[in-house]
């Protein structure tokens, strides 16, 4: 018998061949895989929730003095020892921490945030008094964060000499302004001296300067982070494929680079819209204007420890929900984040 014919050899001239791309998986294992995402981020998102409410109760037992007192008109009101007890056994402030801590772990599982000691009544109900303003604010003054960041890259991205060193000098300046000092500044000047908009407006006019105060310093660091990464998108070869396919360069700068370019500022405005609220606790103040950052203030200043409490939480509440909807606005805006969930490696 002859021995079989061997293999022939390889020619080492032809290019090795290229492995196949991986194959998405199909739609139920993608499905899954978001499923399984959905829940690792609610589950996150429970988690921190939890914490902030574990920190403000035991904030609340390390507070001096007695809450009793205070839910009486404090120590200046002189109640009767037996009026004091009583209020003890009311709201449970004569039971063990621990029982305390259970009790308000599931009253916050049905939003029962208690009630106002100096209001008498519901703090879910103030609390919705007063959100509506600061989250029409703090919206009005991300919006005005996101076009200074866009206007800024979009003019001076990319672009040497004097328009380069001026865009970074402007979101510089920006971005290191205090709110404090930036609405006071702002009142004065357009408010008191030019008279352009009112000291005192509930309406839109009115929402104008407030909402400027919050939203150039927010946007100057958006600006920041979306020009660097503007910078590196326009050295990405997808550029120069657009160049060559007959794409103008105004086009290639909005269409392309700059939905790349918006991804960082986008993961971030989660991270932001907490700031605005935080911050809008000054403002509020400095523009005298209703919202839940007054509601603090006047909160802490009478010692309303369930209304501190409250606002505390739903404050940790609106940032865990804007957080999600950054990673819905992301993959919105860049479709390859929709595509990639569920692909094989």
């Amino acid at each position: 018998m002859t021995a079989p014919a061997s293999a022939a050899p390889a020619d080492p001239t032809l290019p090795a061949p290229v492995p196949a791309p991986p194959e998405p998986a199909s739609s139920p294992t993608r499905l899954r895989l978001l499923a399984i995402r959905g829940t690792a981020q609610l589950g996150s998102a429970l988690a921190l929730l939890w914490a902030v409410a574990t920190i403000v109760f035991a904030l609340q037992q390390m507070v001096p003095g007695d809450p009793a007192l205070a839910i009486l008109g404090g120590a200046s009101a002189n109640p009767p020892p037996e009026t004091v007890e009583a209020v003890r056994v009311q709201y449970g402030f004569d039971r063990p921490v621990l029982a305390q801590y259970l009790s308000f772990l599931g009253a916050l599982l049905v939003l029962d945030l208690g009630e106002s000691y100096t209001m008498k009544e519901p703090v879910i109900a103030v609390i919705g008094e007063q959100i509506i303003p600061t989250l029409q604010l703090t919206g009005a003054a991300l919006a005005i964060a996101w076009a200074v960041a866009l206007t800024l890259t979009l003019l001076t991205a990319g672009r040497r000499g004097l328009a380069g060193r001026v865009g970074s000098g402007i979101e510089v300046l920006l971005a290191a302004l205090p709110h404090f000092w930036l609405g006071v500044v702002l009142l004065v000047v357009f408010a008191v001296a030019l008279q352009w908009f009112p000291v005192v407006d509930g309406g839109p006019a009115g929402m104008v300067l407030p909402a400027a105060t919050l939203g150039l310093p927010l946007g100057g660091f958006l600006a920041q982070v979306t020009r660097d990464e503007f910078d590196a998108a326009l050295r990405q070869p997808f550029v120069l494929s657009a160049r060559s396919r007959g794409a103008s360069w105004h086009d290639v700068r909005l269409r392309h680079v700059l939905r790349h370019a918006a991804l960082p500022g986008i993961a971030l405005s989660g991270w932001g819209l907490g700031s605005l609220i935080s911050g809008a606790v000054v403002v509020e103040v400095i523009f005298s204007r209703q919202g839940i950052g007054q509601l603090l203030v006047s909160a802490v200043t009478s010692q309303d420890l369930p209304l501190v409490i409250g606002v505390t939480f739903v404050v940790a509440l609106v940032y865990v929900l804007a957080n999600l909807l950054t990673d819905l606005a992301a993959v919105s805006v860049d479709p390859r984040l929709r595509s990639s969930i569920g692909s094989t490696s």
